[in-house]
């Protein structure tokens, strides 16, 4: 049979200042006293010498624990762990014993010996929840989730009001993405402790998780009216306003968060880019002095403000607020990488590559630094350098889509559209349900004339998304522009314009359609739609050149024909053919 102990204290529990030898004294008298009384651990009817000898092993091995207690509540550790171990070696079969070795081994994150100790208490008593719920949190700080789950749902079938393991629970839960599942244990919670400020700050979180705005606001609000200064529940709160949309409500929210917790930082920057979404400049600028008196030029809490620099066009305060930076921090490649950003937009190309080219491998920000550094040679008609740090990326295992759009985009500017197909190709061999790359590659055979094979490779995009906008438009657009199966052209179109009712593009197919069924009326209504949306576009302005032209406006079919030319059309000769023809009807009509 298991023997317990009377009361099971805390290791760490703090002990009263008396003396070691009265301590001892005492602790001789208990257990004296229990082995008398008939332990469970002990034959009722003991044997005399065997019950002395058990007598003297206990005695010995919990003045050992009241040892290691004082030396624990001392901060010494190691000599708390000597005085256990030989607790542990005069009563071996005390499961008490084995959990108080394992908690003292987890507070000196020696997780692997812990976790013997706790399996070794786990089989002495396997009906005790405290030492399932000890062997559940050493698995957990081990990352080892579902065997602490496991152990946590054992702990909490033994004691179903236990808020703590139920509470445990749902985090890992949340942790593993079952995410409704943890909402039965938190709503569980709740009624058993309607106040437990945490399960409804958990609720909050999910919800928002979820999406569901408004369950995730009554959750916050809830814990807030608990505890109104808690402080990740005001920024999540401010964060589902700002998602939601609401940013006045987001300011107030904030605004409140930093009357409680000043110091942080992250909410002043947040507070900026709402300020100045919402026309507030004087207070956006409030907030970048406040960050600067809580700062020092090259601290890292600095980053936030050149990056709100940087948004807000102030190239060259960025500039300053980053160089200091890297100067102090030299390995920060996030801010490494924005400084290099601010030199290209300035226009500062040398600069602005030395610190993309500084930018590690192993970083997080070195694949867009490639394509930034690529993106500039190529702007510096260095072509063939531009394509070796691409392929350089690539080889390194960077096998990104992007880094295959691009390269291929570099060729395709070339014209060189062979090579662009065999780059996305490649990129489709790493990634076969890529949309991009399919959409890319349709493209391309496109401009090789391979129409039917493009247009199979658009309708491999609709078969993985049926409501990819801009699959359906070049179908349908393919088709308007060859004069054939119009109806079904219609169709594909204008499930498009419903999808994207503000791309000047779509209008543009929209209008030829109609145009091509002879309906130039409703032809100029789109085509003049999507001219508002896109006027730079030298085919739209066309377009609406011949619609007019077909209703014989020849003075406005003279004007977009001239404005398409002037925003170098392709086809320039072809252009001013039009011209003439339509100069020519307008002075026949005059």
């Amino acid at each position: 049979m298991i023997r317990k102990p009377l009361k099971d204290r805390m290791l760490r529990e703090p002990l009263r200042s008396l003396a070691v030898s009265v301590l001892v004294f005492s602790m001789g008298l208990l257990w004296g006293c229990l082995t008398l009384s008939g332990s469970p651990a002990h034959s009722p009817v003991p044997d005399a010498v065997e019950t002395v000898e058990q007598e003297d092993a206990l005695r010995e091995a919990y003045t050992n624990f009241l040892l290691a207690s004082m030396a624990a509540s001392e901060g010494e550790e190691a000599r708390a762990k000597e005085y256990l171990s030989a607790a542990i070696e005069k009563d071996p079969g005390s499961a008490f014993l084995h959990r108080k070795m394992a908690l003292l081994l987890k507070s000196m994150q020696d997780y692997q010996e812990a976790l013997r100790y706790a399996l070794r208490s786990v089989e002495i008593d396997p009906a005790d929840a405290e030492n399932l719920a000890l062997l559940a949190d050493i698995y957990a700080v081990m990352g080892e989730n579902g065997l602490a789950l496991e152990q946590y749902e054992k702990a909490l079938s033994r004691e179903p009001e236990n808020q703590r393991t139920r509470l445990l629970i749902a985090t890992i839960l949340i942790r593993n993405g079952k995410l409704e599942e943890a909402l039965e244990h938190l709503d569980k919670l709740i009624e058993q402790n309607p106040d437990l400020v945490i399960a409804h700050y958990y609720r909050g979180r999910i919800n928002l998780e979820l999406n569901r705005y408004h369950d995730a606001e009554e959750a916050f609000l809830r814990a807030l009216e608990l505890n109104e200064s808690l402080e990740p529940a005001l920024f999540d709160l401010g964060t589902l306003y700002q998602m939601a949309q609401r940013y006045r409500e987001a300011v107030e929210t904030y605004e409140k968060l930093l009357e409680y917790h000043p110091d942080k930082l992250a909410v002043r920057e947040r507070l900026i880019n709402l300020y100045f979404k919402l026309g507030l400049k004087e207070k956006a600028e409030e907030q970048v002095d406040q960050i600067k008196r809580q700062s020092k030029p090259g601290g890292k809490e600095r980053q936030a403000l050149g990056l709100i620099y940087l948004r807000e066009g102030r190239v060259e305060e960025s500039i300053e607020e980053l160089s200091l930076i890297v100067t102090a921090w030299p390995d920060d490649d996030k801010s490494r990488y924005y400084l290099a950003t601010a030199y290209e937009e300035k226009g500062d190309v040398e600069k602005a590559l030395e610190h993309f080219r500084r930018i590690k491998e192993d970083s997080k920000h070195y694949l867009s630094a490639q394509m930034h550094i690529a993106y500039i040679l190529d702007g510096q008609e260095k072509h063939e350098e531009a394509v070796a740090v691409l392929k350089k990326a690539i080889a390194l295992g960077k096998e990104k889509a992007e880094l295959y759009m691009m390269l291929a985009s570099l060729y395709e500017r070339r014209e060189s559209y062979e090579k662009a197909v065999e780059v996305v190709r490649e990129g489709l061999e790493q990634d076969e349900k890529n949309i991009d790359l399919i959409f890319r590659y349709g493209v391309l055979l496109d401009k090789l004339g391979e129409k039917e094979s493009c247009i199979g490779q658009m309708r491999r995009i609709l078969e993985l998304d049926p409501e990819h906008a801009d699959a359906l438009n070049y179908i349908g657009y393919t088709y308007a522009e060859a004069g054939i199966h119009l109806d079904e052209a219609m169709e594909l179109i204008q499930k498009a314009a419903k999808l994207k009712p503000e791309s000047g593009y779509i209008l543009d197919s929209l209008g030829w359609v109609h145009f091509q069924r002879g309906s130039y009326g409703e032809a100029v209504r789109y085509l003049e739609k999507a001219i508002e949306l896109t006027p730079e576009d030298p085919t739209i302005n066309e377009h609406l050149g011949d619609a007019y032209f077909k209703r014989k406006e020849y003075k406005k079919a003279v004007e977009f024909y001239k404005k398409a030319l002037s925003l170098d059309h392709p086809k320039k000769d072809m252009m001013k053919k039009k011209i003439a023809r339509a100069e020519q009807r307008l002075k026949q009509a005059n």
